[in-house]
């Protein structure tokens, strides 16, 4: 017991130092909350999967550079739709099952897409962790529109 007492600043330490690695964890990571993935997840989904990239850029964001491939469908766009419409939203698939990876600079309005689209019936939906910014660090191929 004289130990504890005598090193409890190794245990306060250790305590921090433990809660400092598990933060990331924690919080679900860097711009993309508990649903996102990583740009390595990200390439086998789209690989493996057939994942389809949604961009909820804004047009000009989307245009000057996206993801290799992604679908353009603004944020505000998704607030407009309707829940359970058979006509769906231009620029997703109508099968409510593929695996979608939501996309968007910095990953913020990407993580309240996810929910958005959960909502109207999508069930895997995930956001990128990062949003474009992480896909082009990972120098992923990108794409610029005229």
């Amino acid at each position: 017991m004289q130990f504890f007492i005598e090193n409890w600043y190794l245990f306060v330490v250790a305590a921090v130092s433990g809660g400092l690695l598990l933060w990331p964890a924690i919080v679900g990571g860097r711009g993309g909350g508990a649903n996102a993935v990583s740009t390595t997840e990200a390439v086998r989904l789209i690989n493996r999967e057939k994942a389809v990239v949604i961009d909820v850029g804004e047009p000009a964001e989307y245009a000057a550079g996206h993801v290799a491939g992604a679908r353009s469908l603004p944020f505000g766009s998704i607030d407009s739709a309707k829940p359970g419409s058979k006509d769906g939203v231009k620029g997703l698939p109508t099968n409510k099952a593929s695996p979608l990876i939501v996309v968007c600079p910095t990953g913020a309005r990407a993580a309240r897409a996810v929910g958005m689209l959960r909502k109207l019936g999508y069930a895997n939906v995930q956001s990128m962790a990062g949003g474009l910014r992480a896909w082009r660090d990972a120098n992923l191929p990108i794409e610029k529109s005229a």
